[in-house]
């Protein structure tokens, strides 16, 4: 499988922590000739943190894609029957989105985008990046994981002896994971080793 000529959404969420392994397979999906759409929730056009300021980040995402930046639920709409992506990509999700979206709840550009594309009946692939995943976030990650056509970039506990039910998916997968989604495959195995120190 090739991912010459694929239109792949990428929508970022909240874990600011995590842009920094993110956004170099963002440009890799490019590299490999993917058309990469990027998709931004309200805090991460938003938001200054002491991983960086919002201004910033958003830049990078703009010189990496060269593609708009879809950051309304007007602007994700037409991404359903009008403008379909082949791949809808989120990471990192947070655990706030992940609940809101194991639930169908649509708040955001980056949900409206993953809406679209189960519209569509093609891949949405996820990235998961939060603290309570071993915890109340369980179920909606499990839900998600049951569901047609959702797919997971594997992972694992990031710091299993401070935080315990904190999981973080192998970024450095993100592409492969695209790759298997888009013969609507699961990468193997998904639950991986996920320390600090990888």
């Amino acid at each position: 499988m090739s991912l010459k000529g694929k239109h792949i959404g990428f929508g970022l969420t909240g874990s600011h922590c995590t842009y920094d392994a993110v956004l170099p397979q963002m440009e890799k999906l490019v590299t490999l000739g993917a058309k990469v759409t990027p998709f931004v929730t309200y805090t991460v056009q938003s938001t200054d943190t002491k991983f960086g300021d919002s201004e910033g980040w958003l830049k990078r995402i703009k010189e990496i894609t060269k593609e708009p930046i879809v950051n309304s639920i007007v602007k994700a709409e037409p991404f359903g029957p009008k403008t379909p992506l082949d791949c809808m990509v989120i990471a990192p999700i947070t655990g706030n989105s992940t609940s809101k979206f194991a639930n169908a709840l649509t708040d955001s550009p980056v949900l409206m985008g993953a809406k679209a594309t189960l519209r569509n009946e093609n891949p949405v692939v996820l990235g998961i990046s939060t603290n309570d995943a071993l915890g109340l976030n369980g179920v909606n990650i499990m839900r998600l994981m049951a569901t047609k056509n959702i797919f997971f970039i594997p992972f694992g506990q990031d710091d299993p002896d401070k935080k315990p039910n904190s999981l973080v998916a192998r970024m450095d997968s993100l592409v492969d994971t695209v790759l298997a989604a888009l013969e609507y495959k699961q990468l193997q195995p998904v639950l991986v080793e996920k320390y600090k120190d990888q």
